[in-house]
């Protein structure tokens, strides 16, 4: 007589062994319900990560590159909101000399060379070879800004960053840097007159005073290139 009673456990065993299970593709890896008798199944394939991408990331973005950055637009934008409005409100080059206080002026000066006058250059060769120079250097300033984890160093780079963006704007809109700012010193015996100099040199000189002490005396080294 034929056993009406089989045993649900071993009918599943005989079942699965019974089964052809299909060959696997080189590099490809079954997960899933497959060896369990059915359910779907997800291959997932080996694939080389793009190790140079994301290297080139890490070089080009920090932590801290977007804070920097705002930093750096916030510099550059009240730069040449103050020039425009000296310029073009206030008129300026038509005033001459505005006495602020009787240590500081505002006169206006076009300043063909770097921060505070150094290097003029007159010709269009000069100027395109300072705007090369500007180039590399914030350019190497970037690649530093993409290494630190420094807030100080951050906020210190982007205002470099920011001031060189804006006497840069100056040179391609008028060929030469207004600067504008005049602070001396006069008495009976004693005169003293400090290079004329704009809101973009402040945030280049505060920049390098903020990442001298980083540097030297902070609680961590700001990591350099």
């Amino acid at each position: 007589m034929r056993t009406i009673v089989e045993d649900p456990a071993q009918r599943r065993f005989q079942s699965g062994l019974s089964r052809r299970l299909p060959a696997r593709r080189p590099g490809a890896a079954r997960v899933g319900g497959d060896a369990q008798g059915g359910g779907v199944s997800a291959v997932a394939e080996d694939r080389p990560l793009d190790v140079s991408s994301s290297s080139r990331g890490a070089l080009l973005w920090g932590p801290l590159t977007a804070f920097a950055l705002a930093v750096a637009a916030a510099a550059a934008a009240i730069d040449q909101a103050a020039k425009l409005w000296l310029l073009f409100s206030l008129d300026l080059p038509a005033r001459g000399i505005v006495r602020l206080t009787p240590f500081l002026d505002l006169v206006l000066t076009w300043n063909t060379g770097i921060s505070y006058g150094l290097f003029r250059q007159e010709g269009p060769l000069g100027q395109a070879a300072l705007l090369a120079l500007k180039a590399i250097a914030v350019a190497l300033l970037w690649i530093w800004l993409a290494r630190t984890s420094s807030r100080l160093a951050a906020v210190s780079l982007g205002l470099i960053i920011g001031g060189a963006v804006g006497n840069a704007i100056d040179r391609f809109a008028y060929g030469a840097v207004a600067d504008f700012v005049l602070f001396h010193v006069t008495t009976a015996d004693f005169s003293f007159n400090w290079y004329v100099f704009n809101l973009a040199d402040v945030a280049i000189v505060a920049g390098v005073i903020g990442l001298l002490f980083e540097t030297l005396l902070g609680p961590r080294a700001a990591k350099a290139p």
